[in-house]
């Protein structure tokens, strides 16, 4: 039973989840479908484009610098005209929460003839920005920034192609470097260690763009002109974690979520729960706009439990605070080693789900880049009061947690999960057997 208020809701524990979901639309790929559609030359249609706050904050902030844009039942047109059509905005650009908008728009608006000035909420002027603010400058734009965090003032200038390596993977930073060269005076070249979710690349393929990728080499070639889509965004495999734990802690549990994007840089999380003894399927696997999506079907099982160090860190970043609060679930628990990145989310991840589990019973040790839950020999969780300090990741992780413990758990703030799935709630509501009524208090 789900129970809500205004600010808080209240999950009690039992019963399954089954029935078929339609996602919303990637988050990811909406905000860069958003920001390379109000560059191209003319006009595209984006269906199922995300429904989360970040996603709403790309489409603010591109209206701004004078992008028309229009949003229906049906699509988001945006209307484009060209890598110079941007204007300079009289205020300052609001990211929001997003750290997607504030990093990827700084590349945009590195290659302009105008300044602009993008910053966003609390949380995000805490995130740092000196590793997209670093490179950019290397390719000659001026940036001022206190401690090279947001407000953001970015003088756009003639840009230089540069050969960079990010010393931290980032698909965030990747793309930010990639769209500023689109403005800069040769090729610019991006160098992975781990590769990265690759929707920027494929996206300005798609839409026109000369660029060339090789095993760990990114190669964007400047000034295209690129053409507008009828882009359909693929549903959230993100979001669909949740949905997937919840049938796991869940016994009798079957899910079936349609046309969930099957990146192969973003699929590491699913390849992960089924070398854990997760029962995951996938059907009608097509290509679509560049794109891999199908059908993924989940059954309830047992789960061993696991560790996930080095490379896999990068490949499941947002997926590490789910995986987390399975641990408990599983037979010999999850560690989780070389996720500092992890300390400088929306929250300090780490210390926000692990006060979560062990305010809930769990046995946890932290570690300076991750942390250890034990598994069901620890003993069953029980109901807490859990404050996810406004970290929408954190808040749907601990709700599943909280489907299979003792007593009924709430979530403060619970409105936070509208930055990435407004919709968890309702989804998980229907998906569940017990009923659900309004929280009095």
């Amino acid at each position: 039973m789900l129970e809500s208020s205004v600010a808080k809701k209240t999950i009690s524990p039992g019963g399954n989840v089954t029935g078929v979901v339609e996602l919303p639309g990637d988050k990811s790929i909406s905000h860069r479908y958003a920001i390379l559609a109000a560059l191209a030359e003319g006009t595209s249609e984006i269906r199922n484009y995300s429904s989360s706050a970040d996603c709403l904050s790309t489409i603010e902030c591109l209206r701004k610098l004078g992008v028309e844009i229009d949003i229906t039942k049906e699509f988001v047109k945006v209307v484009g005209h060209g890598l110079d059509g941007l204007k300079a905005s009289k205020r300052a650009l609001d990211a929001g929460n997003s750290g997607s908008t504030i990093r990827m728009l700084s590349g945009v608006l590195a290659g302009q003839n105008f300044t602009s000035t993008i910053t966003g909420d609390k949380s995000l002027q805490r995130r740092p920005m000196r590793r997209v603010v670093e490179p950019l400058r290397q390719m000659g734009a001026e940036i001022r920034a206190k401690d090279d965090r947001a407000p953001l003032e970015i003088r756009g200038a003639k840009l230089k192609a540069i050969d960079y390596t990010p010393p931290i993977p980032s698909a965030q930073v990747k793309s930010a470097v990639l769209l500023a060269g689109l403005y800069a005076d040769g090729v610019t070249t991006v160098r992975e260690s781990v590769r990265t979710r690759d929707h920027t690349e494929i996206t300005l393929r798609e839409m026109g763009a000369r660029i060339e990728t090789t095993k760990g080499q990114i190669q964007i070639h400047p000034r295209p002109k690129l053409q507008p889509r009828q882009f359909i965004v693929p549903g959230d495999l993100s979001g669909s974690v949740f949905l997937i734990a919840a049938a796991l802690v869940l016994p009798e549990s079957s899910v079936m979520l349609h046309n969930v994007g099957l990146n192969p840089t973003r699929t590491k999380i699913l390849d992960f729960l089924i070398s854990i003894g997760a029962s995951i399927n996938l059907a009608s696997v097509q290509l679509r706009g560049g794109e891999l999506i199908g059908d993924v079907s989940i059954r309830h099982a047992k789960l061993t439990g696991g560790t996930i160090a080095g490379p896999q860190v990068a490949e499941m970043i947002d997926e590490l605070p789910m995986l987390a609060a399975l641990g408990p679930y599983t037979e010999n628990g999850i560690e989780i080693h070389d996720a500092k990145e992890l300390r400088v989310k929306e929250s300090d991840r780490i210390a926000t789900i692990s006060a979560g589990l062990k305010s809930m019973g769990a046995q946890v040790e932290e570690f300076p880049d991750g942390m250890k839950v034990a598994g069901k020999s620890a003993g069953k969780l029980r109901g807490a009061k859990i404050d996810p300090e406004g970290d929408h990741r954190i808040a749907m992780a601990l709700t599943v947690a909280a489907l299979g413990a003792q007593g009924d758990t709430i979530i403060r703030d619970s409105e936070c999960v509208g930055v990435s799935f407004p919709e968890f709630f309702t989804t998980l509501e229907k998906l569940r057997d017990a009923k659900s009524q309004d929280d009095p208090a």
